[in-house]
Order: C-alpha cells, then structure tokens, then sequence
C-alpha cells in the first residue's frame, strides 16, 4: 500500500479492537480502487484525498463511519442516509459483513474518483426559501412600545440581531433574571446597541 499516512497508522492501532479490521479493510479499498489516493488527517479522523476530498472514515467507542464528500452524487443519499444513524453513508458499522460488498465499494470508490477527475463540485445545500416568523414576547413588545428610541432601534435591526434579543429574553429561567435582562434590553437598544456589543450578561 503506498502513500501511507503513519497518523493513520496510529489511530487505527489506537481504535478498538472490533473497529481495526474495519477501518484496515475499508483503508485497502480505498488503496485498490485509487493507487494514487493521498491520506490525511482532517478534524482528527483519516481522510483520503484524490484531487481533492474522497472519502473518510473514522472509528468510535462501538461502531465506525465511512462516508464520500460527494455521497449525494454516488448514493444519492446525505451522510447516516443510509440506516438514517452513524455520520457516514452506511450508517453504524460493527462489523465488516455489514458493507456492502467489496465490488460495490469499490465501485463506489471509482465513481468517486471519476467524480473529482471531471472537477464535478459537490452539491449545496439550498438556501430556505421562506425566513421563519420572529415571534416577540409580549413583555418585551410592551416594554418596546414605551421606549421610542429602543422601538426604533429595534425595528431597524436585522433579523438576526432581533432574535439575539428575543432569545435572549426567552431563555431566561427565572422570572427576575428575565426582568433585568428586559431592562438591559432596552438600555442598549436605546443607545442603538445589538445584543452582543460587549460580552456583558446579567448574572
């Protein structure tokens, strides 16, 4: 096997004992579909590279992962689509006789490959279409209507910087830490302040 990575050989040596023949074996795959992949380490777990980013695996405490970077392009399905669990594409993996079979992976691998040979991009998530409504407490919205500057301020604020407020207010668990944090509220609005000017909470 070229182009080795020793990191790869140390968190497979590292991994539980069930998870080593996993993560040896979906390692050759890799290898035999693409000779020329180039491993890595990315977020702390094995990555495997073929102009650009292939596919990864990883090992945890009871079952391990392996997943594409283009999987909606080969699968046609997002990462743990395939048991709906696990953060790969063929869900929480306890044992090598629950992946397909190796002729399948490794074409699987191939498409992969071709995919990143052709500079294929790997799909976006589209944007919603439709913002959800901001729902304002009834106190804050009270408390705004008694405060020109702050209603203003308020008004004119991004979507974003309402919901820091209102979130804010909300999550407050009790009845005087949500009354402080309402004040506060409307001190730095008034003054044309967002929620996050200055790290400053009240206790």
């Amino acid at each position: 096997m070229s182009n080795k990575d020793p990191r790869i050989d140390a968190y497979i040596a590292r991994s539980a004992d069930f998870a080593r023949p996993i993560l040896t074996h979906l390692r050759q795959l890799v290898h035999a579909a693409c000779p020329e992949v180039e491993e890595t380490m990315k977020w702390s777990f094995p990555h495997f590279d073929y102009k650009g980013m292939l596919c990864s695996m990883a090992a945890f405490k009871q079952h391990c992962s392996f997943g594409f970077w283009k999987g909606e392009l080969i699968l046609g399905q997002s990462p743990g689509g395939a048991r709906d669990e696990g953060m790969g594409h063929f869900g929480r993996i306890t044992a090598i006789s629950e992946l397909p079979a190796d002729k399948v992976m490794m074409g699987h691998i191939k498409k992969a490959v071709q995919l990143n040979e052709t500079g294929v991009s790997k799909p976006t998530s589209p944007r919603p279409k439709t913002r959800k409504e901001l729902i304002v407490p009834d106190d804050l919205r009270s408390a705004l209507k008694k405060n020109r500057k702050a209603l203003a301020t308020f008004e004119n604020f991004s979507y974003s910087h309402k919901k820091e407020y209102v979130e804010w207010i909300t999550e407050a668990k009790r009845h005087e830490t949500r009354q402080c944090r309402l004040a506060t509220t409307l001190e730095w609005l008034a003054k044309g302040k967002p929620r996050h000017w200055k790290y400053l909470e009240c206790k």
